[in-house]
């Protein structure tokens, strides 16, 4: 990998190949030849993706397959206010671009698509090729989103529409094309008991599952503090309808153990295990003989960092991380409506990572934070509202989808997209400056 680092342009260049991928040479018989001697075995000239990548904080990129040659070839030096240099550039400058083979490429850099293919996840479509090992299957797609909250006004809107899941809709199709998609359930689905937060108390019409299945949604985080808004009758309905609706639920149940339960997706041979975990309140902690959520106590709502919750949480990764290729852990933290996270959740994020945890993935603040990417890893401290009736401000209409692709159980690549919460409380994915602006806020 250090090698490749250091590849200048020009030995892009020479590598750059217009082949496919199973490309041969045959070399020719020697005149002196005869039946008692070997004759020469064809060569088979593997070849993977050469991939153009920029800032993982970049919004998406799409160039010409003509522009997108001369740029391997070294005679274009730049394009669209991005400078043509190195991998490390391409890491931490928001206008470097780099041409590096897919065999390096990880989720510290964003790739571009070629022609409107993209090298990671469509990598034997793809046209511009290097010699090299062919990539490793399978591709598996993960997708993230933010906090979906179905109930309130958006129930109401929704309710017009004759459609309980009608904000889910426009970006349905984005996330159902993932192999494996998460969000974060922020309500319950049940008036079964008082409400105990006021006009704050989030339940969504029972209705709303058969939008989150047909949305693709696989995982569902029910550890925030919403879950138990209604009470204990109305969490353990809850979770009764998740189950029944298809989709796993994680970090809520009827005791600490079933909310300690992690949920576990297995796509093509590789197994996501999935842990949440509220370290807001107000949802009551899940005990030996009581339902709840999963809870760590920590800044800035439940007091100070809690060593016997989080050492309880970091056993439970790493005895996850022994019986999956991926750990994902989804907390609900932080202080809202700021884009800086609290330190206490680089504290718990990186001991998460230390334990065995590859992704963790945040949520409740209801603005974006912080995007920490490393090799294998990525550290997300709030991904924002999803969907939510919170349009007082630009800040809480606004966030990005998490997208991450695997080649077997290696991370290649994390994209943010972001979208913008509308009107009608649909979020619509925007592009180009609209993006850039939600990005900034993430740099």
């Amino acid at each position: 990998m250090a090698v490749w680092r250091r590849l200048s342009l020009a030995a892009a260049a020479a590598a750059l190949v217009a082949c496919s991928d199973n490309a041969t040479t045959q070399p020719s018989p020697s005149p002196s030849s005869t039946p008692s001697r070997l004759e020469p075995t064809p060569t088979v000239r593997q070849t993977q993706p050469l991939v153009l990548v920029v800032h993982p904080t970049r919004a998406a990129q799409d160039i010409d397959l003509v522009t997108a040659t001369t740029i391997a070839r070294g005679t274009t030096k730049s394009w669209r206010g991005f400078r043509v240099t190195s991998l490390r550039d391409a890491q931490r400058s928001t206008s470097a671009l780099a041409v590096v083979p897919a065999a390096v490429v990880g989720p510290t850099v964003r790739p571009v698509t070629v022609g409107g293919i993209d090298p990671l996840k469509q990598p034997a479509r793809y046209p511009l090729r290097t010699v090299g090992p062919k990539p490793a299957e399978p591709v598996v797609d993960l997708t993230f989103g933010g906090d979906v909250m179905l109930g309130r006004r958006v129930a109401t809107a929704a309710a017009r529409t004759g459609d309980v899941s009608r904000p889910l809709r426009i970006i349905g199709s984005r996330l159902a094309a993932a192999d494996v998609t998460v969000v974060n359930l922020e309500s319950t689905l049940s008036r079964a008991g008082m409400a105990q937060q006021g006009g704050d108390s989030f339940a969504a019409p029972p209705g709303v599952m058969k939008g989150l299945r047909e949305a693709g949604v696989d995982v569902l985080s029910l550890a925030n503090n919403h879950t138990g808004d209604f009470q204990d009758r109305a969490l353990l309905e809850t979770v009764r309808l998740v189950r029944a609706g298809g989709l796993q639920p994680v970090g809520a149940g009827g005791n600490v153990a079933e909310a300690l339960r992690p949920a576990i997706v297995e796509r093509d041979g590789v197994r996501f295990g999935f842990l949440a975990f509220n370290a807001i309140g107000e949802t009551p902690r899940a005990t030996s003989t009581s339902p709840g959520a999963l809870s760590v106590r920590m800044p800035p709502r439940t007091g100070p960092l809690n060593a016997g919750d989080l050492a309880a949480l970091t056993k439970a990764v790493a005895t996850l991380k022994a019986a999956v290729d991926v750990v994902v852990v989804l907390p609900h933290w932080g202080r809202q409506y700021t884009h800086t996270p609290v330190p206490a959740q680089r504290t718990v994020a990186s001991a998460l990572t230390r334990a065995g945890a590859d992704l963790v993935i945040g949520g409740h603040p209801h603005w974006v934070q912080d995007v920490q990417f490393a090799a294998g890893k990525v550290v997300a401290h709030s991904l924002g509202n999803l969907v939510f009736d919170l349009d007082f401000s630009q800040q809480t209409q606004e966030g990005v989808l998490l997208e991450l692709t695997y080649w077997g159980k290696t991370l290649k690549a994390a994209r943010l997209t972001p979208y913008v919460i509308g009107s009608d409380f649909s979020p619509r994915v925007v592009t180009g400056a609209p993006a850039e602006q939600i990005l900034s806020d993430i740099r």
